[in-house]
């Protein structure tokens, strides 16, 4: 699709250069541009199992496919030279330099475009453009409310354990590029896009802002339970001690999942006829629930409410996530200097 674009991705760890792949997945020629002298820093980020001799790490691979490497000091006049060399024949450049850093090295917006007046310049900085604070997604989580909402009464704050913020600020810039190839496309002028960490996050609270918004509801840690919703996010243990969750979004998948339990007298009791109830005495309903479940064997209960469209799921690890032979096409395999990695797809749509 994108196979005559060109983007140079001179941006490091998780955010910028998952943009950088999701363009290359879709054909375009992506150039990778690291500090000659430090390269990007998630290539040391490595599991203890990791060969520490190797020059990538699986987070490092994680986000970067499909990409051309190439290792210049923009200190050097050599080598800023040539960096604006690929700037001239450039559609994108995608960054994430420090505040400040754009004047000091001579690649402000208006010197690039003063080498190619169509550039689109995608930019990711962590509390916005003026701010110089050095952004790590736990901190992000941390004083955006996601953490203070994560884990339960007895762990306390917990952080995700993926770089959520990361994960949504790079779709961010993704939707403004796409955006500003399409404003170039039909007004034929240049934007620069700028996303920052916080304002993603921010953006992403959506119920949980609302709840506060609306009622001034602070969420506590409470776990995987959904404030609005119930049950949702209980965990039950099955016959054979799997644990599995339902997401009850509705008075119909109550009356379901109640009926295949022998639980119908549960529908016409005021303390769960009604999802607000059912919030309110979750605690109780969730022992009454887990009384039957835990005579059940998984595989029965998982087909059963599938048949009847009532949402379910067994808590599953990375393993039994990756043995479904339905991701395997997800899977993306490369050679990186002679290593051999994997990641998978950071593209979700199909085309139909």
């Amino acid at each position: 699709m994108f196979s005559k674009l060109i983007i140079v991705d001179a941006s490091t760890v998780l955010a910028g250069p998952s943009v950088g792949t999701f363009f290359a997945e879709l054909g375009a020629t992506v150039i990778k541009v690291e500090n000659a002298s430090s390269y990007d820093v998630t290539r040391t980020w490595k599991l203890p199992s990791e060969d520490k001799n190797s020059p990538i790490s699986a987070y490092f691979s994680s986000v970067n496919y499909g990409k051309k490497y190439i290792q210049l000091n923009l200190k050097d006049t050599h080598d800023l030279k040539q960096f604006k060399e690929l700037i001239k024949v450039a559609d994108i450049l995608i960054s994430n330099f420090k505040k400040g850093d754009e004047e000091k090295l001579g690649i402000t917006d208006t010197i690039l475009r003063n080498c190619n007046p169509s550039l689109i310049i995608g930019k990711i900085n962590g509390f916005g453009k003026d701010s110089d604070r050095v952004a790590y997604d736990l901190i992000l989580q941390a004083e955006t409310g996601f953490m203070s909402m994560n884990g339960t009464p007895e762990s306390g704050p917990v952080k995700m354990p993926v770089a959520l913020i990361d994960v949504l600020a790079a779709h961010h810039l993704k939707e403004g590029i796409l955006l500003a190839m399409l404003k170039l496309k039909t007004t034929g002028k240049a934007s620069t896009i700028s996303v920052s960490l916080y304002d993603a996050a921010v953006s992403s609270l959506v119920n949980q802002a609302s709840n506060y918004l609306m009622n001034n509801h602070i969420p506590e840690s409470i776990g995987s339970l959904h404030p609005n919703i119930a049950p949702y996010g209980e965990l039950f243990k099955t016959k054979d001690n799997d644990l599995i969750t339902f997401a009850i979004g509705s008075d119909t998948h109550f009356k379901k999942l109640c009926h295949f339990l022998e639980l119908d007298e549960l529908v016409k009791n005021v303390n769960y006829n009604s999802n607000q109830s059912r919030v309110i005495n979750r605690k109780e309903l969730q022992e009454i629930l887990q009384e039957k479940i835990s005579l059940l064997n998984t595989n029965d209960i998982l087909n059963e409410m599938l048949s009847l469209n009532v949402p379910v799921g067994k808590v599953k690890d990375l393993a039994e996530v990756f043995e479904n032979e339905e991701l395997k096409s997800s899977i993306l395999e490369e050679n990186i200097l002679g290593y051999k990695t994997k990641r998978v797809s950071s593209i979700a749509f199909k085309w139909l």
